[in-house]
């Protein structure tokens, strides 16, 4: 069993009066950590060595020094890949491919990718006159915001902290992460790739625990956190900015999602039953940017839900480090129970159940485990709890639509706005479609193909602000105009 620590300063520290709390396999259920939980005074010295980081040598750094340290922090991740894919599978239950292909790989990258935006990054200037004709100069330059406390999911937890902790650090800032309670092994592991690579002390700390009454709650209340970006649940969201108003700090969330797949019948059909298989089904359907609404021009539909049945039924579950399993477990016991409290309400709705809404046999070694089937519905009214809600599960409805104007308003009504992704040949529509839906990340023929360059966020309940690429400098930085005299 691994025993992992708050890092705090450069050093592993245990928890004020040594508080633990275990990590459970969602593969088994069997315990595989003691994880030290942070306490008001763990959370301070966090912050407070953040705070000196700043103030001391990582403040002094050029920005061409802290390029080549963070290109170092990515050379380092990758020289110890196994061990973070290791780690990732051991947190999240998820087949090794999908770390090894995706997740680890671009969580490396996240480091590189801010790092080159900052050293490219231009800045405006202005020349200006001045009634005794001799003018003035002004010019825009971007400087740390300063501590931020960075909160990240379990769903993908290493690549999700990273695309936050790589451009706050690219930017001069330094962080206090506080990893979610179900994922923390990733973590503690970048603590020591930090150590090894030279990372000044206090410019990374992770402080683990809980939300409410807990290490997140102190956190986001500290007022020497100048910022707060987070990824979870609006709900969770919603009582962070309560806080974070009181210190008049700046937040940058993305929250939840109830993502709308929409196929006309033009598409290429094998391509477009790949993707909405893959959005669907993906992680075990644990996907901010999943897709649990599906919507299929009519003459396309009866066709289309039987070829999707064929692809969920086709999933292989297994241990992660299993090859020929393509298929995991849900992260905990206490979320299968909730995503298995929607596949009873789908039934008890009026859904027709086209494949799935169980629990699969497991083998005796796996059987304690938080596995599910992959689900599909049809037949639901536009309403039902199960159309309108976040199920974060391996789940889907499919409606059949007749018309453009019926599916946009179909794909809208929703309080949430993160993403969506369009199957079509008619690229005319494709572009009159992606003006219409309102969602922040339009997919093309595609899903999840990502530009770590571009903007990432969503509209409504799914977020505020955008992060990726300039977007990230313009949250991680306070612009200062400056105006000389000519």
């Amino acid at each position: 069993m691994r025993l992992i620590n708050n890092f705090i300063n450069g050093q592993f520290e245990v928890a004020e009066h040594d508080k633990r709390f275990e990590k459970r396999s969602p593969v088994n259920n069997e315990i595989i950590a003691s994880i030290a939980e942070a306490g008001r005074s763990d959370v301070d010295r966090a912050v407070i060595s953040a705070r000196n980081a700043l103030q001391g040598e990582w403040g002094r750094i050029s920005p061409e020094q802290r390029v080549d340290l963070l290109y170092g922090v990515a050379d380092e991740i990758t020289r110890r890949f196994d061990e973070f894919v290791e780690a990732e599978m051991a947190d999240t239950g998820q087949p090794h491919h999908v770390m090894t292909h995706a997740f680890i790989p671009r969580g490396a990258a996240n480091f590189k990718v801010f790092a080159d935006v900052v050293k490219n990054v231009a800045s405006e200037s202005f020349r200006t006159s001045t009634p005794d004709g001799r003018g003035a100069l002004n010019y825009a330059m971007r400087v740390p915001k300063g501590v931020i406390g960075v909160i990240s999911p379990w769903n993908a937890p290493f690549l999700l902290m990273t695309w936050k902790v790589g451009p706050a650090l690219a930017c001069g800032n330094t962080v206090v992460v506080k990893p979610s309670e179900e994922t923390p092994l990733t973590a503690a592991l970048l603590g020591e790739v930090m150590n090894s690579v030279g990372i000044p002390q206090g410019v990374y700390n992770v402080i683990n625990g809980f939300g409410p009454n807990s290490a997140g709650e102190f956190l986001t209340q500290h007022p020497q956190v100048d910022a707060i970006t987070f990824t979870g649940e609006t709900r969770t969201g919603t009582a962070i900015m309560k806080a974070a108003a009181e210190g008049t700090r700046d937040v940058s969330f993305e929250m939840g999602g109830k993502n709308a797949g929409i196929v006309f019948a033009d598409c290429d059909f094998d391509a477009a039953v790949d993707g909405i298989f893959r959005s669907a089904f993906l992680n075990s359907g644990q996907v901010c940017l999943g897709t649990e609404r599906v919507y299929v021009e009519r003459p396309l539909f009866e066709r289309f839900v039987n070829a999707l049945k064929t692809r969920a039924e086709s999933v292989r579950f297994g241990h992660p480090l299993d090859k020929a399993s393509n298929y995991g477990p849900l992260i905990s016991s206490e979320h299968r129970e909730k995503v298995l409290s929607y596949y009873r309400k789908a039934v008890e709705e009026g859904a027709t159940v086209v494949t799935g809404g169980g629990i699969p046999e497991m083998s005796a070694e796996l059987a304690a485990g938080n596995w599910i089937e992959p689900t599909i519905w049809t037949g639901l009214a536009d309403d039902a709890a199960v159309v309108t809600e976040e199920i974060f599960g391996p789940c889907c409805h499919i409606r059949p639509f007749d018309t453009e104007e019926e599916v946009v308003a179909l794909a809208n009504n929703t309080d949430y706005g993160l993403s969506t992704t369009i199957w079509t040949q008619d690229l005319t529509r494709a572009h009159r479609m992606a003006e219409r839906v309102d969602v922040g990340i339009t997919w093309i023929n595609s899903w999840f193909l990502r530009d770590l360059r571009t903007a990432f966020g969503g509209s409504k309940q799914s977020g505020i602000g955008r992060e990726g690429g300039v977007h990230s400098l313009e949250f991680y930085t306070e612009t200062r105009n400056v105006c000389i005299k000519l």
